[in-house]
């Protein structure tokens, strides 16, 4: 009896030991458990409060999207609008419209028929000035021909530019010192031009008359000297046969003068008759 006794005893013992130990580990186990949820729980908070704040962040761009379209839609009914009204204003401008449009075409028909007349009077001007200027050539190189004693002598200068003919004769060929009247050498001379000059119908001829600084005894000054040698030049080509109507005698006295009056050879440049042929007025 006694050892059934004991043997119960040491078997209740044994059994309340397992027991313990295996409530032990299953409360470890628990325990794990509940701190690998904790974790998993904070996680969950944390991935909840981000998505949260992008959430408001979401809303807040909806909001300000949904604002814009709001604009747009209005913007768009204001074009529409507009666009009605434009509409309206050409429907009822077109045949005005139309009647400018053709009033414009004509316009344009006749400016481009005027430019067609000046390009035809451009034409026919080219064409003119070019005859003229083969004549001027012409009538240059025939004075080259004759003259060509006296230019080789420096008494005489010929020169041509832009349809300008210029004669240029020195003052001893044509008076004597002081004088007005053309010597008889001097017509021979003039002689020779009024040939060629009785062939030019088409240009105006100007007799100009020029001295130096020098004052001359008899004239009161070298305006009076050099308009009364312009003119008995160009009487004399009037008494040779040139249409008056053609002729012109200026005086520049000493005013414009082609070279220093500091020295003899100058002024003897500068005492010169000029006869210019230029276009008629």
């Amino acid at each position: 009896m006694l050892k059934r006794s004991l043997l119960l005893v040491l078997f209740l013992v044994i059994t309340a030991s397992q027991w313990g130990c295996v409530s032990l580990g299953r409360f470890e186990q628990k325990e794990q458990e509940a701190q690998s949820l904790d974790k998993n729980l904070q996680e969950q908070l944390k991935k909840y409060q981000e998505l949260n704040g992008e959430n408001h962040v979401l809303k807040a761009q909806v909001a300000k999207l949904t604002g814009e379209l709001e604009g747009l839609g209005k913007e768009k009914e204001k074009l529409t609008a507009d666009n009605r009204e434009l509409d309206k204003v050409l429907k009822s401008s077109s045949s005005e419209s139309l009647g400018k449009i053709s009033e414009l075409r004509q316009k344009i028909a006749d400016l481009e028929e005027e430019n067609g007349r000046l390009r035809d009077d451009v034409v026919e001007f080219q064409k003119a000035k070019e005859e003229e200027v083969q004549k001027t050539s012409k009538t240059y190189e025939e004075l080259l021909e004759k003259m060509k004693g006296e230019i080789s002598k420096g008494e005489v200068t010929i020169s041509e530019l832009k349809g300008k003919l210029t004669v240029n004769m020195l003052d001893e060929i044509l008076f004597d010192s002081g004088k007005a009247e053309v010597k008889a050498a001097g017509l021979e001379v003039l002689q020779k031009v009024i040939d060629i000059l009785k062939t030019v119908q088409d240009k105006a001829i100007r007799v100009e008359g020029h001295t130096d600084n020098n004052q001359i005894v008899g004239y009161a000054t070298n305006w009076e000297l050099s308009a009364a040698r312009a003119i008995n030049v160009a009487k004399y080509l009037q008494q040779q046969g040139i249409d008056p109507a053609l002729l012109g005698a200026v005086a520049y006295g000493e005013y414009k003068p082609v070279a220093s009056n500091d020295s003899l050879e100058g002024k003897a440049k500068n005492l010169r008759i000029e006869i210019i042929l230029v276009p008629k007025d």
